[in-house]
């Protein structure tokens, strides 16, 4: 995907880049793919491939749910800051919290978000399962998002419990989404959640399949969740 297909995608869908932004983006493939050299933050490092795979992956949520307004948005897993940075870049109003297990992508992340110059962003070393039971940050998120870092019975696990009652869970996911919302039902409604909706498309050029799940919470998570760390992959919910 060139850059300025990736703009003319994106203002078909209704969010319009500004020159700006675009050198946000520009700066975050750059900045990417030099810290990439030093440590493994993707496998993917193709200006196009970074563009379609990262950049335009990453803002598709925005396709199904409204990001608009100074939401609070709290990314677990976000790695090299796949969903929420291409999201923040695209909405600046945004409130943006990342938690990563690994200290060097914080390290990483607090650069990029110097260079893109991005304000009300912060970055949190720690396990999601640990994090989730931090009263300063359970459920006081409007939208706890997560790109396909585990199947969603798992997934809802880390990230349920930091959504506030009212607020969603939005799950990025490839394909066979139908079977892990399937086996993830259990865990979404033990978590206090329901099932809302369930977006799939096509990946342009690539032709791959995705899916947006939004789960919205709708009462308070039980206290035991999320469980010690590792116990949640180990032993779902099922």
């Amino acid at each position: 995907m060139r850059t300025e297909e990736f703009h003319g995608m994106l203002h078909e869908k209704g969010i319009n880049l500004s020159p700006e932004q675009m050198s946000q983006f520009e700066t975050y493939f750059h900045t990417l793919v030099e810290w990439n050299e030093k440590m493994n933050l993707t496998a993917i490092t193709d200006k196009p491939e970074v563009y379609l795979k990262h950049f335009y992956d990453s803002v598709s949520a925005a396709f199904y749910y409204d990001f608009s307004g100074p939401l609070h948005i709290c990314d677990v897993g976000a790695g090299a800051g796949f969903p929420s940075i291409p999201i923040k870049i695209a909405f600046p109003e945004l409130h943006v919290t990342i938690v990563d297990s690994l200290n060097k992508r914080i390290t990483f992340l607090e650069h990029l978000a110097k260079e893109l110059k991005l304000e009300n962003v912060r970055f949190i070393h720690d396990r999601a399962e640990t994090f989730g039971q931090n009263k300063d940050h359970r459920e006081s998120y409007d939208v706890v998002t997560a790109r396909a870092v585990a199947r969603l019975s798992v997934l809802s696990e880390l990230c349920m419990p930091l959504v506030k009652v009212g607020g969603n869970f939005v799950a990025m996911k490839a394909a066979n989404a139908k079977d892990e919302i399937e086996a993830g039902k259990k865990a979404v409604i033990t978590l206090g959640g329901k099932m809302k909706e369930v977006h799939s498309f096509t990946l342009p050029i690539e032709e791959s399949e995705r899916n947006i799940i939004i789960i919205n919470k709708e009462k308070p998570t039980p206290k035991k969740f999320p469980r010690k760390p590792g116990v949640p992959n180990k032993t779902p919910i099922e």
